[in-house]
């Protein structure tokens, strides 16, 4: 159903070659792919193994290579398989934000796979679970100071990469020498960071969402304390740490936005006096630019928040030798603050007051809205003064109507002829 939708030009289908399967790891938007000139360009091909490893080939052979597409490709020694990723103008941005300059250092694409292939592939990722758990075993029997966490079969099944984990330096020489004689296959040792493991492994974060690590980062910048101080989080490690036992990384999302507001509050050292007595920095909310005043250092007593703005001003009069009566200002309206969140901003009843607000005005439209609630008898007897009203009514108007003709009539008689001048 995907090529179902084709675009006016026919170069592609309507998003099918820009998206590509989302559970690819660090996949990237090909927002390129339905321009007609574009498609024809594929020199270059990206693509991905197992997690997050990627690689760039020439297709030396002009195959006519799409997203999701599963090709054989050069390896040392034999070959291994990979899904296409990327393709045509976009793979060399890509390769020089990976900084891969030299082309020499390019493999070649043999093929789209075959069935064979597949067999093959299938049969070495089998293995994998298997041989990490023994490699682990056999670590362990060595006296290793190190994790291995993961464990890739080349697509041919002659090589495999171990992916583990060390504090210090590991001389795991006859570590390999024993793998190689107990799995049979070439063995290459590639060491990466507990961040780099939790990436690889995945997992769903407290936040309820994938790992960050897992899908989109590239890149791992190291987190600090200072991060979660600048953010006046409690400096707990069970909820600063992650599923790598280290910070997280969001910690690093919204420090620079913290550190400017800031700059705009005064310093916790300054304290601030006032007739009542003086007052001690306590707690700030920094992105409102509240501040809450104590009139002790070591507890909240006679606790005042007051803005960032009235704190400059009372700062400014007690260097000037003056002190306010108060420490908040009462100009300041007590009014609440409306919720920011969008959840409260919500009622559950919303939809009732819409019903109740109907019944209101079919209750106003009526006469005698009473009327409903009262007895039989007492219906009656309203009804017998509400027609008496509209008789009396009536005959009021029609006793004006006879009066107005009357007088109309009068004015427009002529006078009598005078009989005396006959």
């Amino acid at each position: 159903m995907g090529n179902d939708y084709r675009l006016k030009n026919g170069s592609g289908g309507l998003c099918c070659k820009g998206c590509g399967r989302q559970d690819k790891q660090l996949n990237t938007y090909d927002w390129l792919a339905d321009i007609s000139d574009y498609i024809e360009d594929q020199e270059l091909v990206e693509v991905q193994f197992k997690n997050t490893r990627k690689g760039y080939y020439k297709n030396s052979n002009k195959l006519k290579l799409e997203k999701g597409d599963i090709v054989a490709v050069e390896a040392s020694p034999g070959h291994d398989i990979g899904v296409v990723t990327l393709t045509g103008k976009l793979v060399p941005l890509q390769m020089k934000k990976a900084n891969l300059k030299s082309e020499a250092e390019i493999k070649r694409i043999y093929r789209k796979v075959k069935p064979v292939d597949m067999e093959k592939y299938e049969e070495a990722k089998a293995k994998e679970h298997d041989t990490m758990i023994r490699s682990r075993q056999i670590a362990l029997n060595l006296n290793l100071n190190m994790k291995i966490g993961d464990v890739e079969y080349q697509g041919d099944g002659n090589k495999a990469i171990f992916y583990y984990i060390a504090d210090e330096r590991v001389d795991f020489r006859q570590l390999i020498k024993v793998l190689a004689e107990v799995f049979r296959v070439r063995i290459e040792m590639k060491q990466i960071g507990a961040r780099q493991e939790a990436g690889r492994i995945g997992g769903i974060g407290p936040c309820g969402r994938e790992l960050c690590c897992a899908t989109w980062m590239t890149n791992f910048i190291s987190v600090s304390t200072s991060a979660a101080r600048f953010q006046d989080i409690s400096l707990n490690p069970q909820k600063l740490a992650g599923q790598c036992a280290k910070l997280k990384c969001c910690l690093n999302y919204e420090v620079d936005v913290y550190v400017e507001s800031q700059k705009r509050l005064p310093s916790k050292e300054i304290e601030l006096e006032t007739k009542d007595g003086t007052y001690h920095f306590f707690k700030a909310d920094i992105l409102k630019n509240l501040i809450t005043y104590s009139s002790d250092k070591s507890f909240l007593a006679n606790g005042v928040t007051i803005t960032a703005r009235r704190a400059f001003e009372v700062i400014n009069m007690n260097k000037h030798g003056e002190k306010p009566e108060k420490l908040d200002d009462d100009n300041r309206s007590n009014a609440p603050e409306k919720p920011i969140d969008l959840v409260e901003q919500e009622s559950l009843t919303r939809f009732d007051k819409r019903k109740t607000n109907k019944k209101k005005k079919k209750k106003q439209g009526n006469n005698h809205p009473q009327q409903e609630n009262t007895p039989k008898e007492n219906r009656e007897s309203i009804n017998e003064d509400k027609h008496k009203k509209e008789e009396r009514n009536r005959n009021n108007k029609n006793r004006n109507k006879q009066r107005n003709g009357n007088n109309h009539r009068e004015k427009n008689t002529p006078p009598s002829p005078n009989t005396s001048n006959e």
